[in-house]
Parts: C-alpha cells; structure tokens; sequence
C-alpha cells in the first residue's frame, strides 16, 4: 500500500488527558473520603483479589507513585493514539486485562496496584511494534521510546528497587512484545514518486544519467555511427522540389534533419 498519512486529530490530546485525569480523580476521592483503595488491587492467586484485574491500575499508594505514573501515560497514550489509531482501544483495553491476569498468576502475596503497568505494556508495544514495521517513522519513534524509557527494563527484575511490583511491569512488557507481532497493522511502504528512488534503481540504464560522464561533467554525444540506420526520404510538407533527409537512430529517435535537393 501507499504511504500512510499519521492524521492528526483532538483524541491524540484529550485521550490520555482524560485518562490520566480519572487517576487523579481516583486518588483525590481516596484521599477526600478516606477510603482504603489499596485493597481493591489485584491480590494474587485469590478470588476476591481479581478483582484487581480491572480496579489496580486506576489506584496508587501516594502522589509520588501517581505522578511518576502520569507523565510517561500522556506521552505514551498520545504517540499510541496518533501512530496506532485503529489499534489504540485493542491494545489497551485487552493489555490492562491480560497484563492483570498474569500478575495476579505471578504475583507475590501483596497488593499490586499502580498504572505502572500499563507503562510497561505501551512501551513494550509501541517499541517491539516500530522494529518490527521497519517504517522509518515507527523506527524513530521506537528509538525515541527507548532512549527515554529504556532505563525502565531494571525494574522487571526482582529485589532492584524495595516496593514495586516488578511482576506487573514483567507482565506489561511481556503482554506489548506479544501484541507488538500479532496485532495487525497497515503495511507502511514508501511510495516511490520518481524512479531514483527504488532500491532495484540502476543508474546505467537511465537515458537522462547516461548524459554525464564518471565525473559528472554533461555530455550530450551524437549515438555512434554504427547505430545509424540508412536515411528515409520523406517528401517536403512546402515543396515538391525539396525532400528532407531524416536520420533515425537505433530507438528511432530523429538524429539528423537535412534539407536533400533533388532534380
């Protein structure tokens, strides 16, 4: 297919504003109302913590936690809605469920609870999705994603920071990598406005290139004398008393007019 236009639209801003405001919101009640949302997180590999499945993203045990949470969503959230339109709600309504899921299969015996997550699953996405297009826009933004959120990869490790629920980051990660190979996208190719620019293009067979020499310099030659053809005899479109001798090269190209007198 051609060419893919990245179509800007007003759901690339309010999207993950809106998104990242229902956690603000969430957090305000919890702390307004004194309510003990931390119970609502996925508990593993009990009934009543699934769920979690569906509440633990949306809750956070302090505003440090939100706001660390926050930025890296807006961002991530924009460049998903924007590069990946018609793959923004797959992605990330089935990933904030499987990605639960597996927590709540892998998970310690605690509370996990956090938006963290849902990070991880948008860059392990928006990453392995970019190398795998091999589309130089979704390359450069893989390596965008990378260089800004590649320090993130030590915290899907075990005992590297006291606290965190390096399951549900493992988890996220994992979840992006598989939708990154399985959720179809457009075949980004370049359309090729001018023939240069194809990969199979051959120089030496362009008849414009072959007007220059190796070093550049425009030459413009008559073609060889072996390539001439005997001259036809057309008759005057002014006179019956003048014909014109035409020669016509190999490719029948007009190389030589000339007046003829005749008798």
């Amino acid at each position: 297919m051609q060419e893919q236009p990245f179509k800007f639209s007003a759901s690339v801003i309010w999207f993950p504003f809106l998104t990242v405001l229902t956690l603000w919101i969430v957090f305000w009640a919890g702390v307004r109302f004194h309510l003990d949302l931390e119970t609502l997180g996925i508990y593993p590999r009990s009934l009543d913590g699934l769920k979690g499945v569906l509440l633990s993203p949306l809750i956070h045990g302090n505003i440090e936690h939100l706001y660390n949470n926050s930025i890296p969503l807006l961002m991530l959230l924009a460049a998903l809605r924007f590069f990946y339109r018609d793959q923004t709600f797959f992605v990330l309504g089935y990933g904030w469920l499987l990605t639960g899921f597996i927590t709540w299969v892998i998970g310690r015996a605690s509370y996990h609870i956090g938006a963290s997550s849902l990070v991880y699953l948008l860059v392990g996405f928006i990453f392995f999705k970019g190398i795998n297009t091999r589309y130089f826009r979704l390359v450069a933004l893989s390596f965008v994603v990378v260089l800004t959120y590649g320090s993130l990869v030590w915290y899907i490790f075990p005992n590297v920071k006291e606290g965190i629920s390096w399951e549900g980051h493992l988890a996220g990660l994992l979840v992006g990598l598989v939708f990154a190979y399985t959720v179809k996208t457009p075949d980004f190719v370049k359309e090729y406005r001018y023939e240069w620019e194809h990969p199979d293009y051959d120089a030496s067979q362009d008849k414009f290139m072959q007007r220059f020499d190796e070093n550049g310099n425009f030459v413009n030659l008559p073609p060889p004398e072996s390539e001439i053809i005997e001259p036809e005899i057309l008759p005057s479109l002014h006179s019956t008393s003048t014909s014109h001798q035409v020669y016509f090269d190999a490719q029948r190209n007009v190389y030589v007019i000339q007046p003829k007198k005749t008798s």
